[in-house]
């Protein structure tokens, strides 16, 4: 009997995805490389779980052995896996605070143009709530204040050249206007 039960780990997400209406991706991260090894697979699974989710009105699945919670908003849909064993509500909460991250940094504007023109801050915000399979952070607004750089605050040497730009044009806006 002792057999049978699991040992408890640290190790609780095997993916994270955020699909559109389409089925496509948007951003996905898979934490467990046994269970989806290739990309293929990443996207045959993507497109059965969406084939099963996106008339449904739930917010759990149990898909090829994973746990799925998901959610969906206008145009996309955010899903969180676990294994089969896994803790539902730890599962939601991890939801929960990628969608209201992402919703806060997106200004509550979360659909798939948005996301695609902030996918590097949509992806910080991924890599701040699960680091390979662990969860770091469930708090929105603490993963939105680390993940949301402000120009401004950063050295010019230690700047991209996309953000001098950026910088260098909303300065000449503002030059402008006054």
């Amino acid at each position: 009997m002792e057999g049978s039960l699991l040992e408890p780990t640290l190790y609780t997400l095997k993916g994270i995805a955020i699909l559109d209406n389409d089925g496509n991706r948007i951003l996905a991260k898979y934490y467990d490389k046994n269970i989806f090894p290739t990309a293929k697979e990443q996207r045959a699974f993507e497109k059965n779980l969406y084939n099963k989710t996106h008339r449904a009105n739930a917010e759990i699945i149990m898909l090829d052995g994973l746990t799925c919670v998901y959610r969906s908003n206008v145009d996309l849909f955010f899903y969180v896996m676990g294994s089969s064993q896994e803790n539902e509500l730890i599962l939601m909460s991890v939801l929960n605070a990628l969608y209201d991250s992402i919703s806060l940094i997106l200004r509550k504007n979360v659909e798939k143009r948005a996301v695609l023109e902030s996918l590097d801050i949509c992806m910080l915000a991924m890599d701040e709530i699960c680091d390979g399979g662990i969860i770091m952070d469930a708090d929105s607004s603490s993963i939105v204040s680390r993940v949301a750089l402000r120009t401004d605050d950063i050295p010019l040497g230690e700047q991209t050249v996309a953000q001098v730009l950026q910088s260098a044009k909303e300065q000449l806006k503002w030059s402008l206007l006054k």
